[in-house]
């Protein structure tokens, strides 16, 4: 049961940042990168911080040996940041779908970024991974009002479900 709801968060977080990224190619640069207040000082700087934080858990994760904070070195475009945490995303399901279900109690451990480690269980790493994108998906949208894109659409949670 537990596996089965994370794999449905998986999936609505895969259709949420599809919706994301989609507004990210209506935005012009200037727009992506133009300086705003909030936890990160642009949309760019949030979308960046949203993908390198599922990757860096995706590397944590499948064990990676020494798990690269994507932030720090990124280089790429609107898009190429989009690639890159729609790739997470996916790794994210694909990791799950391959968990076994009797090891989500089991501890995680994992080191920061800022070099202290860390122990948690398997669900709750997957609860904050969702909760943590979520979060920045929401700083997303009112970001991008404040630039003067207003075609959001809504990226609720219960729109995966509704038929």
């Amino acid at each position: 049961m537990i596996k089965n709801y994370f794999i449905q968060l998986a999936d609505y977080n895969i259709r949420a940042n599809d919706i994301v990224h989609s507004w990210f190619e209506k935005i012009t640069d200037e727009q992506w990168k133009k300086p705003l207040v909030s936890s990160f000082n642009s949309i760019e700087a949030t979308a960046l911080h949203t993908a390198g934080a599922e990757t860096i858990w995706c590397d944590r994760l499948n064990k990676a040996v020494a798990p690269l904070w994507m932030p720090d070195t990124f280089k790429g475009s609107k898009k190429d940041v989009a690639d890159v945490w729609s790739k997470a995303s996916q790794n994210l399901k694909l990791f799950i779908e391959n968990f076994d279900e009797t090891k989500m109690g089991t501890h995680l451990s994992f080191t920061r970024v800022n070099g202290v480690t860390y122990e948690l269980p398997h669900f709750v790493v997957l609860a904050h991974v969702f909760n943590h994108s979520t979060y920045h998906r929401g700083q997303i949208v009112t970001l991008l009002r404040q630039v003067g894109f207003t075609e959001v659409t809504s990226t609720d949670l219960s729109g995966l479900f509704r038929k």
